[in-house]
């Protein structure tokens, strides 16, 4: 079945509507079994686990006072279902376009590995993300910055002001916005993301803001803090 790509999103937009504020909510996907398990997922096309469906649907269901006009997604199936599961709950009945620039990073031949397994890439992988020289056949940080960097480049570019949900992944949603930040040295920002936990940003005049960093629409307590166990 052929999927509509984000790139023919391109639009006449009249003057007017550039007066309202472009905002992307950007989100990292629901839980799945490897998740659960500490596995390396990457290129993996693993769904959500029941966790994730229904984390997925607690943060749509509080966020049916955002009106969303586009929804772009990585072409994996767990950030897929998170994007439709958000746009039901919270009535926002627009479709899902996808761009592969946003997928997660590839691990190459330790994909599906447990970080314990991984040795020392893994752990350079999570301690100094930027000094990592990328995984066998794989990606590195700096090849997931470039593509996601354009791909949020390119969005923002549109000045259109239109409020953009875009699902993806944990590496990715990190590397999107790291050139945002005063030190992008410090790529992880303490913690990977949380499942279904959002990076917003606010566009004014083409010149974009993170005006939240990991807000998660559900109880705080429901929150797995996958880090502790990477480092």
């Amino acid at each position: 079945m052929h999927r509509p790509s984000a790139h023919s999103l391109t639009a006449y937009t009249p003057e007017y509507q550039k007066a309202e504020k472009m905002k992307i909510y950007i989100v990292r996907h629901g839980e799945t079994a490897l998740n659960a398990k500490s596995v390396m997922q990457g290129r993996l096309d693993e769904p959500l686990n029941e966790s994730g469906r229904e984390l997925a649907v607690i943060t749509g269901q509080n966020m049916k006072n955002v009106r969303f006009d586009v929804c772009i997604s990585s072409p994996l199936k767990r950030a897929e279902e998170t994007a439709k599961i958000i746009l039901k709950e919270s009535g926002n009945d627009i479709p899902v376009v996808f761009d592969d620039r946003i997928t997660e990073i590839d691990f190459g031949e330790l994909e599906g590995k447990r970080l314990s397994e991984m040795g020392e890439q893994g752990y350079l992988f999570y301690s100094d993300p930027l000094k990592f020289d990328g995984f066998p056949h794989g990606e590195n940080v700096y090849d997931v910055r470039k593509r996601t960097g354009e791909f949020l480049e390119e969005l923002i570019s549109k000045n259109d002001g239109k409020t953009y949900l875009v699902s993806t992944h944990g590496c990715a949603m990190r590397a999107m916005v790291n050139g945002l930040f005063d030190d992008p040295s410090d790529f992880w920002r303490g913690h990977a993301p949380y499942n279904c936990s959002f990076t917003i940003i606010e566009c004014d005049g083409g010149v974009p803001r993170i005006t939240a960093l990991d807000r998660v629409f559900y109880d705080k307590e429901l929150i797995v803090d996958r880090f502790k166990t990477f480092t």
